[in-house]
């Protein structure tokens, strides 16, 4: 029986797709240990060889604070590692994340996008449910974007809660923060950046608020995300794309 304990971060130790696991356990093993899901609901699997690894957004993206309780969330600092992992594994060969999320802190969702699309590793995104706020550069991080079409992605201008200084470096401040995020989707998506940011102050689409809700053909069609699709298209784009690196 194995004895092979799953860390915090969704890997195994010792690796379930190392070397000398593969050398001395039996396929079967090997599939077990690799394919079970861990708390935080990352897994990796084998398909005929190739191991992938998948990676979930969902809830809220938590940065530098700490959310309240009963707040789904993903942290950041659990990301980050994992991404690190994936990259550096002589094992895993391609990386699909899963995005269902409201959004949440933005330098902490810029960081975890700049990681994705840094990676030489094949990256697909599908989007679930929602991809909204900085779901969007989250989304658009990686090779190949998909979007459910039932799923929706809700663009607006940068909001911030709690204490606001009425000062022109506030209103400067956010300016720039809004606009490294137009720089980063219009960089990595087919959206140009005047399209992106009237999407982002349009108004009468939000009761409470400025912005733009696209449903997922809309998504695709203003240049957003690349396709629409299921988990099976995203997988079998996954899989082509590793298939052409090699």
């Amino acid at each position: 029986m194995s004895c092979i304990n799953t860390d915090p971060f969704g890997f195994t130790t010792p690796s379930p797709y190392s070397s000398e696991e593969r050398n001395t356990a039996s396929e079967s093993d090997s599939n077990e240990n690799a394919d079970t899901p861990s708390a935080d609901g990352s897994v990796t699997v084998n398909k005929n060889g190739h191991f992938i690894h998948c990676l979930t957004i969902i809830g809220q993206v938590e940065g530098h604070y700490i959310l309240p309780s009963g707040t789904k969330a993903t942290k950041y600092e659990h990301v980050i590692p994992q991404l690190v992992a994936i990259e550096e594994s002589s094992d895993i060969e391609g990386l699909i994340v899963i995005l269902n999320t409201v959004g949440g802190d933005i330098e902490a969702g810029l960081a975890i996008a700049e990681l994705i699309a840094g990676m030489k590793k094949p990256v697909v995104s599908l989007v679930l449910g929602g991809g909204h706020s900085i779901g969007v550069p989250l989304a658009v991080s990686a090779d190949k974007s998909f979007i459910a079409p039932s799923a929706t992605m809700t663009i607006h201008p940068v909001r911030m809660t709690g204490l606001v200084l009425g000062v022109p470096q506030t209103l400067s401040y956010f300016q720039n923060m809004q606009e490294r995020i137009v720089r980063f989707v219009c960089e990595n998506s087919n959206i140009e950046p005047e399209r992106f940011r009237s999407l982002m102050h349009a108004t009468g689409e939000l009761v409470t608020d400025v912005g733009t809700v696209l449903n997922g053909d809309n998504a695709v069609k203003e240049g957003i995300i690349d396709s629409t699709g299921s988990l099976s298209d995203a997988l079998d784009c996954l899989y082509n794309l590793i298939k052409n690196k090699s």
